[in-house]
């Protein structure tokens, strides 16, 4: 298993993840990552945005998961489209993925923020499990208006 930096061959397999996960759970919705105009090549956009990376989890050559990490505004970062695999949860993957963004989080800003649907238990106790905080309200930009749960971690 490793964890590496999205290559342009992983574009495709990182969308399906993406799409096939959200569209699982019912959530293939406006206002979700599902319609993300960049989801086609996360490799472009993240390589030109400043201070933003993803990274893909590959076992055994095989893609099954991924995390974002791109600027939000002043000094806060957003953690992005952390999907796996439904066949990879539940193995701990989703906690060296966290390790990894955060990690250069940490390096490059004050905060990390996140969006997700309360609904993704399990997801909200894995943020709340690395020290982030529920928030009331959404921070100002918001684009996924379909979210219920925004959630803030503090660096510095």
């Amino acid at each position: 298993m490793i964890i590496r930096n999205i290559t342009h061959s992983d574009n495709l397999a990182i969308k399906t993840i993406i799409q096939d996960a959200l569209k699982s759970r019912g959530f293939n919705l406006p206002g979700t990552a599902y319609f993300d105009p960049q989801l086609a090549d996360l490799t472009s956009y993240y390589a030109a945005t400043p201070n933003a990376a993803y990274w893909v989890l590959e076992l055994d050559g095989e893609v099954i998961g991924g995390v974002g990490i791109a600027p939000w505004q002043d000094g806060i970062c957003e953690l992005q489209k952390l999907y796996l695999k439904d066949s990879a949860q539940g193995h701990g993957y989703s906690n060296l993925l966290m390790k990894t963004a955060l990690a250069y989080a940490a390096t490059h800003y004050e905060a990390c923020y996140l969006e997700t649907l309360k609904e993704l238990d399990v997801a909200c106790r894995l943020y709340e499990k690395f020290g982030f905080t529920l928030l009331d309200q959404p921070l100002p930009g918001s684009e996924h208006t379909a979210m219920d749960a925004w959630y803030l971690l503090t660096f510095k």
